[in-house]
């Protein structure tokens, strides 16, 4: 086994070397990136390299973790009342990692199973919720952003339609679920594909009166919402201003800015 002990830097004294580690290890306290990791010769040390392999096996495998839908749809309900649960056009988890633009679309039978639920005077947003490539992400941040959001919006009128969760959907499956509803907005908050310091990153992407033509550059991407990234109360907050003033606007994507000026935490909350 490869020995972790820092060797001094040529020319310097082990006790310049500790300082050196202390000072790297200081500057950890504020990034979860890998910095000044330990080194034994020309490789790393075991212990940073152990830590490596342990992350990128953690992202690889929220990819595929399943999502618990049971669980969801019942934590969400009781956020937002009634939630319809359909699918894109991918059948499976293999076709949607594959397939990306299947997930992009409804499934024939979702448009039957949201028709009962349009409105002909319309709405002002429909909140989508999808696993994407990390289900533990909304099934952990989903429901504290909306129970923040919700009775904001209802406390200012906003009409809202009946929450949609989509079994393998991608951001941009929102823009037929907001067509089909007869909704203004859709705000879809989608699980982000993990990193080696984050494999439960959320994000939360909007977008102003979607349509067949709509491009990412439509749409307003709030990203790594998680308590250790952008917390819950700083999301809350964006999310309900971006919504008001794309509403306001009329518009939403690279037209659009985050104007809030708050302060965000750099811890979670």
């Amino acid at each position: 086994m490869a020995d972790d002990r820092i060797a001094a830097p040529s020319g310097s004294t082990p006790l310049e070397a500790a300082a050196d580690d202390a000072w790297w290890t200081a500057l950890r306290r504020f990034t979860a990136a890998r910095i000044g990791l330990k080194r034994t010769g020309a490789s790393l040390a075991t212990a940073p390299l152990l830590d490596f392999q342990l992350a990128h096996a953690r992202a690889r495998d929220a990819v595929h973790a399943p999502l618990d839908e049971t669980r969801l749809v019942g934590d969400l309900a009781r956020l937002a009342g009634l939630v319809v649960v359909v699918s894109s056009a991918a059948e499976d988890r293999q076709s949607y990692l594959m397939r990306p633009d299947l997930g992009r679309r409804l499934a024939p039978a979702a448009a039957t199973m949201l028709a009962p639920h349009r409105n002909e005077a319309g709405y002002d947003i429909v909140f989508v919720v999808t696993a994407g490539l990390s289900a533990g992400a909304v099934q952990t941040h989903a429901g504290p952003i909306l129970r923040s959001v919700l009775p904001t919006l209802h406390a200012e009128h906003w009409r809202i339609a009946p929450l949609v969760l989509v079994r393998q959907g991608r951001v941009a499956v929102g823009d037929a679920i907001a067509t089909a509803l007869g909704a203004d907005g859709v705000a879809v908050l989608i699980g982000e594909r993990p990193g080696l310091s984050a494999p439960d990153s959320m994000g939360a992407y909007l977008t102003w009166q979607p349509g067949a033509g709509t491009t990412d550059a439509d749409r307003n991407c709030i990203s790594n919402i998680r308590p250790e990234g952008l917390g819950y109360a700083d999301t809350a907050f964006r999310l309900t201003h971006m919504l008001r003033v794309m509403r306001r606007l009329r518009l939403s994507g690279v037209q659009l800015k985050d104007d809030s000026e708050r302060p965000v935490a750099i811890s979670g909350n």
